[in-house]
């Protein structure tokens, strides 16, 4: 069976229908879990306070902003070289969801860097990146709507998907160019010097699978509704020739 028989619609539409639920709830588990035991059956950290534990929100959906974009840079090159209208309603089903994880970074980072920095904001390499990919989530979801035909607004978002990778790159790997910002270094590490604690990485690691599970979830909703609103449109385009 071939990977690319899950292109067509029909059958996407049949899979999907099937492991949904299973996503779902898989999410809904982690996420509970995670949650429940990072914020209330974890300690304080001797250094940061309570405040460390809004590493369960932040870390998780910062992880999830970035790969979401590299998850439209596949599908978007997918689209470009095979033409498969699925991969690029996926990848448009996909920006709205990294928008809000990018949002939810963006927030629980200037809650969490207040007491760490004394600021809500500051132009660090990381968070200036962070920033732009943000805006290049709203420019990619702004370029669809302002384009009429589909295929077109496909490729076109495609290509600025391909540009802005290079700020998601940027994102993830900025604490690494750029030693000097005031973000803290990579919470999840192979280095022991700089990975958290065990007692908070154990319930992380539920919560970055139920980010996970979340945003498979809503893409795979997000694309179910875009192939059934795009049926719609075309069968409103044979009556309106009739």
């Amino acid at each position: 069976m071939s990977l690319w028989e899950y292109a067509n619609p029909v059958k996407f539409l049949g899979v999907s229908t099937r492991i949904l639920p299973f996503i779902a709830i898989g999410a809904a588990a982690c996420l509970g879990v995670g949650l429940v035991w990072g914020f209330f059956f974890t300690p304080d950290d001797y250094r940061q306070g309570s405040t460390v534990k809004i590493i369960y929100l932040h870390v998780p959906s910062a992880l999830m902003a970035i790969n979401a974009w590299f998850m439209m840079l596949v599908a978007s090159l997918i689209w470009l070289i095979r033409r498969h209208h699925v991969s690029a309603l996926a990848a448009k089903a996909a920006a709205p969801v990294g928008v809000a994880m990018t949002l939810i970074a963006l927030f629980t980072g200037a809650i969490w860097g207040q007491p760490m920095w004394g600021t809500y904001w500051a132009w660090d390499p990381r968070l200036t990146s962070f920033l732009t990919l943000f805006l290049f989530y709203l420019g990619y979801m702004a370029l669809w709507r302002a384009i009429e035909r589909p295929d077109t607004a496909a490729d076109l978002t495609s290509v600025l998907c391909i540009v802005g990778s290079v700020f998601a790159v940027l994102s993830r790997y900025a604490v690494n160019f750029w030693s000097q910002g005031l973000h803290q270094g990579a919470s999840l590490s192979l280095d022991k010097e700089e990975h958290v604690a065990d007692v908070f990485y154990q319930p992380l690691l539920f919560s970055i699978a139920g980010f996970v599970l979340l945003f498979l979830a809503l893409v795979l909703v997000g694309t179910r509704t875009e192939i059934r609103l795009r049926r719609a449109q075309a069968l409103r385009a044979r009556r309106e020739a009739a």
